[in-house]
């Protein structure tokens, strides 16, 4: 009675032992009919000495008897393992010997067979004999199992490739199905382990050719180069992607205006915008256009025909355009019409909320400095500070304005303290005892001329009256 398991290095034929150990093999062959075994992993592989598989979870702790399987698919309860059958004449000394994992007794829960197994990688293996029961040989495949003892493992014995049962193929099956098997109506296509590891169908070593590996390269490069700008706010999102209706003109006399050029491509189709880029400052031509055509078509035949074409003495180039700024409703600052959309609302005539052309995006703020002006108020600090005899109770009591503050620095403290210190002794210097008297010398000093010069004036006239 023959099994043929095809697995991911090759396939490998095993002759089962049905007489000497029947409820072994039975329990074998039913694993295999319902599929059990499909897209298992050989998660324990050590050099010249064995290769584990048949646990599903791929940990060494999974796995269960036929009769435990069809008990919980019926919502039953059944021993989990049975007794191992053990025959003397049975035992590891050839390479391709294929024997059942005996799990150890756990608290109350017996050990025995359950679904593992094992080939073993070389000869001689005696030590295993009476510890693992023996219930079949590899008649083919041996230089399958050359390669599997070749694969590279990690600490814990795991291959870092995936080496995994494809699929299992019962040539002969003697025995009768237990009560309550159901087959799977298919093939089970999702291993039942969640690998992290190389697939087993894919090659890590791999080249591309030069070409695809150089597109990749650049794909990668222009991935990374958007995200950057999108970091730094030159586009408003990463997968933003450039208009294809667009063109782009350069090479451009200075003297071509906005009015010639759509006069010349008007030809192709209707133009929906057409815009020669000028200095914010002077006004001067940059000698380079951007031209929206109503349809993607017509711009691909003025792409095709209008390349080194003379226009004003200058053969000019055409391209399609890759910039993204006319999602901003603009191409430059001009001097003399504006920005034509303010984004957000912002400084501008446009109106309208939005960023960037979009009406689901916002623009990224920071501090209320940010903000529009009609929602500032007073100096527009980052700190709020209460009013004088303003609690910390009645701050979040609906007081729109509040005072704010800047955050003084040592230096002006400095300052400011030397100023009341000077005010403080220029007090005490006016209070003292010695400075109050001679303020009232200086007071009667300014009585007496004055009384002086008054005498005088009265005396002269009296003078000029006797003389009369």
């Amino acid at each position: 009675m023959s099994v043929l398991l095809e697995t991911s290095l090759g396939d490998i034929v095993i002759d089962l032992e049905t007489e000497a150990c029947p409820k072994t093999c039975e329990n074998f062959l039913k694993l295999c009919k319902v599929y059990y075994y499909n897209l298992n992993a050989f998660f324990n592989v050590s050099k010249d000495f064995l290769a584990q598989t048949g646990d599903p979870t791929a940990t060494g702790t999974g796995g269960e008897s036929i009769w435990s399987f069809i008990a919980s698919q019926q919502g039953k309860q059944a021993p989990r393992y049975f007794s191992p059958e053990f025959v003397p004449r049975l035992k590891h000394k050839h390479k391709g010997t294929v024997s059942m994992a005996v799990a150890p007794m756990v608290g109350d829960i017996k050990g025995g067979c359950g679904s593992q197994f094992f080939i073993t990688l070389g000869d001689s293996i005696d030590y295993l004999d009476g510890k693992h029961a023996v219930f079949g040989h590899v008649v083919e495949g041996l230089d399958t199992l050359d390669k599997l003892n070749e694969v590279f493992v990690d600490q814990d014995g795991r291959p870092l490739k995936d080496v995994r049962i494809r699929h299992v193929e019962i040539l002969d099956d003697p025995y009768p199905d237990p009560e309550g098997l159901v087959v799977p109506e298919s093939i089970p296509t999702k291993p039942p382990d969640n690998s992290t590891r190389i697939a087993e169908d894919e090659d890590p070593l791999e080249t591309l050719p030069e070409e695809e590996a150089e597109a990749i390269r650049r794909k990668r490069a222009a991935q990374a180069s958007a995200l950057t700008l999108e970091m730094v706010g030159d586009l408003p999102f990463a997968n933003v992607r450039p208009p294809e209706n667009v063109l782009f003109v350069c090479k451009l006399n200075p003297v071509t205006r906005d009015e010639d050029l759509e006069l010349i491509f008007s030809r192709f189709g209707t133009i929906m915008s057409c815009q020669v880029i000028r200095d914010k400052k002077t006004g001067d031509s940059l000698q380079y256009a951007f031209i929206e055509f109503d349809k993607r078509e017509d711009a691909e035949q003025a792409y095709f025909k209008m390349q080194n074409v003379l226009v004003d003495d200058r053969r000019i180039w055409v391209d399609f355009s890759q910039s993204v700024a006319r999602l901003n409703k603009g191409w430059s600052n001009d001097v003399k019409l504006g920005p034509r959309m303010s984004r957000g609302g912002r400084g501008g005539r446009g109106g309208g909320g939005g960023f960037a052309g979009r009406d689901d995006l916002e623009e990224t703020r920071r501090y209320r400095d940010d903000a529009p002006r009609g929602e500032r108020d007073d100096y527009g600090m980052v700190f709020d500070v209460p009013e004088d005899g303003e609690s910390h109770s009645s701050r979040g009591h609906g007081h729109k304005h509040r005072k704010r503050s800047r955050s003084r620095s040592p230096r002006r403290e400095r300052e400011r303290e030397r100023e009341r210190d000077r005010d403080r002794d220029r007090d005490r210097r006016e209070k003292s005892p010695r400075r109050r008297d001679g303020q009232r010398e200086r007071e009667r000093e300014d009585r007496y001329r004055h009384e002086r010069r008054r005498s005088r004036s009265r005396d002269r006239y009296d003078h000029r009256d006797r003389r009369r």
